[in-house]
């Protein structure tokens, strides 16, 4: 099983290099601020011209995987997808762990880049350049997802001659990346509620698309999904073809989301949904393994038994997906002050993301807690902040290494790029998300959830001794809880928001822009849309408080 998931990982890596030279379409722009920002590098291929060999199909999937992890065309730089944007800057992942981290208790950042320092502390404004490249980023995934969708229909492929049996295996094609596209409207609902709106049945080239409403675009991302499970693979069908690439579990955790939290985005609790939908995951042959849970943020964490927990996860190699975003920046960026980076695989940190004393205090004992989650660095580094620039101000974190089990580092031999897969989608968090569901009162059973609950918990604690009971299971446990299972895996923001501790409550340091923290205006529940797309684009309104 250890080879299939290696010989696995290396495929769909492969496929995604070799594509990162070829779909670069002119096609993209979908409104005259993407026009700005997305317009791509060069248009070596267009439209049709791009689908002339039959492998093309996969390999523009694999891009659409890529936009995810990757920034460009070759990586680290030289080619990227958004011109004039920095290729690390620009990455999706790295933008969207900002977004869900550097918001919250859960994470700060030493540096002074542009308007970052106004993420912590809740300050931002509809130019903040952060949540404007998100948005961007956003946007651009979409346009890739719809001209993959425009260019595989049945009279298309019919015309191309296509064969009947790649036409075949284009259908699940196109079951994953309209499942790619509903995570990317799922995060643009989740993040900015009222986003611009397009599809496949829209017209490409410069055109200004209609504002969504957020229920609106839940009942969208909702009907998507749904409408795909029969034709995504069956949950853990063949390892070996489809790591890193999304199955019917992917879309039940989803769907599974977007339930979760439907009271905030839709006014309309939905809860039994979330039942309905982590019971079949929970069903489906996933397992919490028994390792010890930082092995599940390793190099190795596709072959040392973590990847029996991951539903669905973005694949990084050290060789084959270089980019200074994603893990690299998670990793790195996470690393300075006496911390030696040789113990974390890479060749210098840059002393930028630590924690808050919040997390600190949610582990029993802090930093000497027996809870195996708790891996705070703390020599040399205080756990209150007095300054937000200096790095040794605040625990640094030493979740993510770039080591193996054994201590050997990655496979790109400068130390610049990583092996640690992100894993997006655990069944960790579809315990958690039971057991919220159960405590809300969409059903299930307390006593399932109780040992959901403890079997996580027995994985951090190596034995019985963290086990919780009936009378210990209340919503301030399930929230504290998610934190220490599932800290700086870009779940936290969309969490403080659903238990309304995110703004008008919740206090941590540095929120408000003072070292004690202070409370903020709800209305930063919901990000802004950017200026620049809101002066151009006439049919967007501005959300509430901007």
């Amino acid at each position: 099983m250890k080879n299939n998931y290696i010989n696995n990982k290396a495929m769909m890596l492969r496929t995604i290099k070799s594509i990162l030279v070829v779909f670069t379409l002119a096609l993209f722009v979908q409104s005259c601020e993407e026009r700005l920002d997305l317009q791509p590098e060069d248009s070596r291929l267009t439209g049709e011209a791009a689908f002339e060999d039959p492998e093309s199909y996969e390999q523009f999937l694999a891009k659409i995987y890529a936009g995810i992890s990757l920034s460009g065309q070759e990586g680290p730089a030289g080619a990227a997808d958004l011109a004039g944007l920095d290729e690390g800057f620009s990455n999706y992942l790295r933008l969207y762990w900002k977004m869900q981290e550097l918001t919250t208790d859960e994470a700060l950042i030493s540096w002074n880049d542009g308007t970052i320092q106004d993420l912590h502390g809740q300050q931002w404004t509809a130019g903040n350049e952060f949540i404007r490249t998100m948005y961007s980023r956003l946007m651009y995934q979409v346009a890739l997802t719809n001209e993959f969708l425009r260019q595989t229909t049945d009279s298309k492929l019919n015309d191309r001659g296509v064969s009947n049996e790649l036409q075949a295996e284009i259908q699940t094609y196109r079951a994953e990346v309209r499942f790619m596209r509903a995570l990317t409207y799922w995060h643009a609902m989740d993040l900015y509620a009222n986003p611009p709106f397009i599809t496949e049945n829209d017209p490409i080239g410069a055109f200004l698309p209609p504002q969504i409403q957020r229920a609106d675009l839940f009942e969208y991302v909702e009907s998507e999904l749904l409408d795909i499970l029969d034709d995504l693979p069956e949950p853990n069908a063949d390892p070996i073809v489809y790591y890193g690439r999304a199955d019917r579990a992917a879309a039940w955790m989803v769907l599974a989301k977007i339930y979760l939290n439907a009271e905030v985005y839709t006014g309309t609790p939905r809860y039994a949904d979330v039942i309905t939908y982590t019971n079949n995951i929970i069903d489906a042959g996933y397992s919490i393994p028994n390792i010890p849970y930082a092995y599940s943020f390793l190099a190795d964490n596709d072959s040392n038994g973590a990847q029996n927990e991951v539903i669905f996860t973005i694949p990084y190699d050290g060789l084959r997906t270089q980019v200074f975003g994603g893990m690299t920046f998670i990793t790195h960026a996470a690393v300075g002050g006496s911390m030696d980076p040789v113990d974390f695989g890479i060749n210098g940190g840059w002393a930028g993301i630590r924690t808050t004393p919040t997390l600190v205090e949610q582990f029993p004992g802090e930093e000497n807690s027996n809870d195996g989650r708790e891996l705070f660095y703390t020599d040399g580094q205080n756990k209150d902040i007095a300054d937000v620039s200096t790095f040794t101000e605040g625990f640094a974190i030493s979740k993510y290494k770039n080591v193996d089990i054994n201590g050997n580092p990655g496979s790109d031999s400068s130390g610049d790029h990583t092996d640690i897969d992100f894993p997006m989608f655990r069944l960790g968090d579809v315990y958690l998300m039971y057991a919220e569901a159960v405590l809300r009162g969409g059903g299930g059973s307390m006593s399932n959830a109780v040992t959901y609950i403890n079997e996580l918990r027995g994985r951090a604690y190596g034995d019985t001794s963290g086990n919780i009971t009936t009378t210990d299971l209340d919503l301030d446990f399930i929230l504290s809880e998610r934190s220490r299972e599932l800290y700086w895996e870009a779940h936290r923001r969309t969490d403080l928001i659903r238990f309304n501790q995110f703004s008008s409550n919740g206090i941590w340091q540095w929120k408000g822009g003072i070292q004690q923290g202070t409370t903020t205006d709800s209305f930063r529940d919901v990000m802004p849309i950017p200026a620049t797309d809101l002066g151009i684009n006439t049919n967007l309104e501005q959300n509430t408080g901007y």
